[in-house]
């Protein structure tokens, strides 16, 4: 009986001893769904009748860590380009003192750009009137993924567009 309880004994090891779990472990580092985008609204008018400011609705709610940029198309020029100024904007009078600018708010469904200032309806109308504005959606991800962003000039548009590989060509136009 003793052999037996032995030979069972050693059996039951053998069988134990080949069972086992191998754990793998999938490391993907590289996100193929998190992309960056550019919203463009056009037609857009800062007035009295809406306070000076406007309500940038997105086509789809964001995260809450994306990163919001919004750029204001200031000088149209099909030769080199269209030259887009990032939000706030400040002008100033000859003596230094506040004349007007814009400014922006940014929440997960919209953003809010302001025209404030001195006097606005005596504004010249090409900064009030039928304005442009791009909205550039970086998600967190990719803005902290390891990379530097200390080198980026975010009042480039140019440069944050190239940076983060963004298509300027495949911009979601949003009429106003």
């Amino acid at each position: 009986m003793k052999k037996f309880t032995l030979i069972l004994a050693l059996i039951g090891m053998i069988t134990l001893q080949s069972c086992y779990t191998e754990e793998v472990i999938v490391d993907d580092t590289v996100d193929n769904d998190t992309i960056s985008e550019v919203f463009e609204y056009s037609n857009v008018d800062f007035t009295s009748s809406n306070g000076y400011s406007v309500v940038l609705d997105f086509p789809y709610t964001i995260y809450g860590s994306d990163m919001v940029l919004v750029y204001r198309l200031s000088n149209y020029n099909s030769a080199n380009g269209d030259y887009w100024k990032l939000l706030p904007e400040t002008y100033y009078f000859d003596d230094g003192t506040l004349d007007f600018g814009y400014d922006y708010v940014a929440t997960r469904y919209s953003a809010k750009v302001n025209l404030y200032g001195f006097d606005l309806p005596a504004l010249n109308p090409e900064f009030r009137l039928d304005q442009v504005l791009r909205v550039v959606v970086i998600p967190a991800a990719i803005t902290f993924n390891g990379k530097s962003t200390a080198s980026i000039d975010y009042s480039d548009y140019n440069a944050v567009i190239a940076y983060y590989g963004i298509n300027d060509k495949n911009v979601t136009t949003i009429k106003k």
